[in-house]
């Protein structure tokens, strides 16, 4: 299997993206270490062939650049998203969070009907490594309140307020 891989320039930061013929398999966090991405793909791809390759990434780039500058608020990107059958569950009820909207964890739980799940749910989201894409930053705390992210609650931040969050829960389906 090949994986293209590319890093996404905005602004002062820049990230690891990449793809496999499936689709987009890995969004990083602003400014995130290559060691990272390079150990995520030894783990979940290590027989990949990781090829830096800008040209076909362009298409994955364009897309995130159009969300980061506020001008787009959905992806059309294939995805390829790799976790256990759970996980899958929890990333796929994550993308159908609208775009401008957040929820909190036992949302998540009851939309995979599993309601008693809300601890296991926030460690699903926890190993999302498809950020922005599969948009676990529009979950939050029971009360609103900013909780974990892979990238940094800093990160969260800028992508609630390119979003214009306010932190207000609504339904979303």
């Amino acid at each position: 299997m090949e994986v293209y891989f590319t890093r996404l320039n905005w602004n002062d930061t820049s990230f690891p993206i990449a793809a496999s013929e499936t689709g987009l398999c890995y969004v990083g966090a602003l400014n995130e270490p290559s060691n990272l991405f390079d150990d995520w793909i030894r783990k979940h791809l290590p027989r990949a062939e990781l090829i830096e390759h800008p040209r076909i990434m362009q298409p994955y780039q364009e897309q995130l650049l159009e969300y980061l500058d506020g001008t787009r608020t959905r992806f059309s990107l294939p995805l390829h998203l790799i976790g256990t059958p759970f996980q899958l569950d929890v990333w796929q009820a994550l993308c159908q969070v609208p775009y401008g909207v957040t929820v909190t964890y036992s949302d998540i739980a009851q939309q995979i009907y599993r309601p008693s799940a809300t601890r296991a749910v926030g460690t699903a989201i926890s190993k999302n490594r498809v950020l922005i894409v599969v948009p676990c930053h529009r979950i939050v705390g029971k009360k609103g309140d900013l909780t974990g992210y892979w990238g940094g609650l800093n990160m969260k931040r800028q992508l609630l307020e390119i979003e214009q969050v306010s932190s207000s829960k609504l339904p979303f389906l």
